[in-house]
């Protein structure tokens, strides 16, 4: 007998360390105004205040404090990586159903415009937007999307193919039920599988995009994030190392973490790696 979809995905030992770190940072960065008070913007000690010497994580140059700052930014790299990948998640399924539902001109008029925004290199396209749209939560998040999308409408389109000549799709077409209806009950439900895990691995991506956008000084303005304390840190590195160290760490275990549920998450759905 198949071991349930929950006993394949949290027996993975690395799947559950992965799961126990989101937890972490999703419960800090959800109780951010309990857990650190302070306005992560506002000077609360002596600057270069070192870690464990009276702030957990030390001060920044102006005072600032470090825990502050990883906890509410957190919620900024987070909230803005999660909403770009569902916006590339929805318009890149929607491009990749509709090519690969009705294939002939629509597909390849689809396609060449994917393949258009894939040849463009995706952080380069991203600064422009960013630059041209002006630095904002928004403008971070619509640049994200933009150039996340085309790898899902990829996915989407192969998987809509192969199921469209299905016995169950052949037979809504012949009762005469709408493109939407068979596009959005049928096919789509049974090709959730390689989306999830993709887009579960777009988020890493998306947070890696935020991060380096706000270390170049156009992230969210007014709104604290792990990119912005490495790139406030990076000018004293040799003398105040935990300013970079501490949100690149945090970065780092995110993204590993995700990567490990992402993978966790396609050794569980996919059939071919079921054992009973």
């Amino acid at each position: 007998m198949t071991k349930p979809f929950w006993v394949r995905f949290v027996g993975n030992a690395r799947v559950l360390i992965g799961l126990i770190w989101l937890a972490l940072v999703v419960g800090g960065a959800l109780a951010a105004p309990w857990i650190a008070p302070l306005d992560p913007f506002a000077m609360s000690g002596p600057p270069f205040v070192r870690p464990l010497d009276g702030f957990a994580f030390g001060t920044d140059s102006l005072g600032r404090s470090v825990w502050s700052g990883l906890v509410h930014g957190a919620r900024t790299t987070l909230l803005i990586a999660v909403i770009a990948t569902l916006g590339a998640v929805a318009f890149g399924g929607l491009v990749g159903a509709v090519s690969g539902f009705y294939g002939g001109r629509i597909d390849n008029v689809l396609m060449r415009v994917t393949e258009f925004f894939q040849t463009i290199p995706s952080f380069i396209f991203a600064i422009l937007l960013v630059a041209v749209l002006s630095p904002s939560a928004t403008s971070v998040v619509v640049a994200i999307a933009t150039v996340s999308w085309p790898p899902i409408a990829r996915i989407v389109r192969g998987e809509v193919m192969s199921l469209r000549s299905r016995e169950f799709v052949q037979a809504a077409i012949t009762l005469g039920e709408k493109d939407f209806v068979i596009l959005f009950r049928q096919i789509l439900p049974n090709a959730l599988s390689p989306l999830i895990v993709t887009g579960s691995l777009l988020v890493a991506t998306a947070i890696l995009t935020e991060s380096a956008l706000s270390f170049l000084g156009l992230g969210a303005p007014n709104f604290m994030s792990w990119g912005f304390m490495i790139g406030a840190g990076r000018s004293f590195l040799r003398d105040a190392w935990w300013l970079v160290a501490t949100p690149g760490i945090a970065i780092l275990l995110t993204v590993l973490s995700i990567n490990l549920v992402g993978e966790g998450l396609n050794d569980a759905l996919n059939p071919r790696l079921r054992t009973p």
